[in-house]
């Protein structure tokens, strides 16, 4: 058994870059743990921090419960995130007593100064687990992890690389009904957001609910389209990782837990 740690800035972070990759891996046995760098109480619109502090955690347990999978936040404010010294001591020490064998994060190049934040907080860890004077409270694990990153936006000013490409035909449905469970953010915040027309003016719950599956069908079409030549003819959804210099090497084991 393996473990995978999906770190992302908020909550819906690990469902909306690694969902797939995740209920494949359950499929077959392996453990994974999403971490939640903040606790997401910035992302409405019309609630408080605290009343969306306490909302958000509830929908981490929902979606915790839909992937069969443990899922923690260091319960930073979000919107405040930054790579300073007593987060990467905080994400040391997790690091450190989980001992993973994959961790997948965001790109330091990412649009979201959280997400930046995450990338720069795990880049620096990478090499500080190992150094036992650093956090000497938490012992250093026994092997250092492979990491990841997924794709974002910023193709033109940081072209990503697709070292991984999983497809994720089989686990695209479970993904949304993962993501759908942040009502918070797929119902209210994300479609005032990004003016999701479909979503703002559906009639119903339920009309809401068949425009959001469209919609995010849709998107996970997106890597296959961007990177053809990483997945097989007949794959239609798929998600695409970037292997990172400053994780351990990369296995054949870890790499065939992924996309076999």
């Amino acid at each position: 058994m393996l473990r995978f740690l999906m770190i992302g800035a908020h909550p819906d972070d690990p469902e909306e870059g690694t969902g797939g990759l995740t209920l494949k891996l359950r499929a077959k046995g392996h453990e994974v743990i999403f971490l939640s760098v903040t606790n997401g109480n910035a992302g409405h619109h019309r609630m408080d921090r605290d009343a969306l502090r306490a909302r958000r955690l509830e929908e981490m347990r929902r979606v915790a419960e839909v992937y069969d999978i443990r899922y923690d936040t260091l319960d930073l404010d979000d919107g405040y995130l930054t790579a300073d010294i007593p987060t990467r001591e905080k994400l040391t020490r997790y690091i450190r007593a989980l001992s993973p064998d994959v961790i997948l994060a965001h790109r330091t190049s990412d649009y979201h100064p959280d997400h930046r934040a995450v990338g720069q907080l795990v880049c620096d860890c990478s090499y500080m687990i190992g150094v036992p004077l650093f956090c000497p409270d938490a012992p250093v694990p026994a092997k250092r992890p492979v990491i990841l990153s997924v794709e974002d936006q910023c193709a033109t000013s940081n072209p990503f690389r697709p070292d991984i490409a999983v497809d994720i035909g089989a686990f695209v449905r479970g993904k949304i009904e993962g993501l759908l469970c942040h009502e918070s953010q797929y119902y209210e915040w994300l479609p005032y957001d990004g003016n999701w027309t479909g979503v703002l003016e559906a009639k119903s719950r339920a009309e809401a609910e068949a425009c959001l599956i469209s919609q995010e069908l849709e998107l996970f079409k997106g890597p296959v389209r961007r990177f053809p030549d990483r997945f097989a003819p007949d794959t239609v959804w798929g998600e695409v990782y970037q292997i990172d210099d400053y994780g351990a090497p990369m296995t054949e084991e870890i790499r065939s837990a992924m996309e076999d």
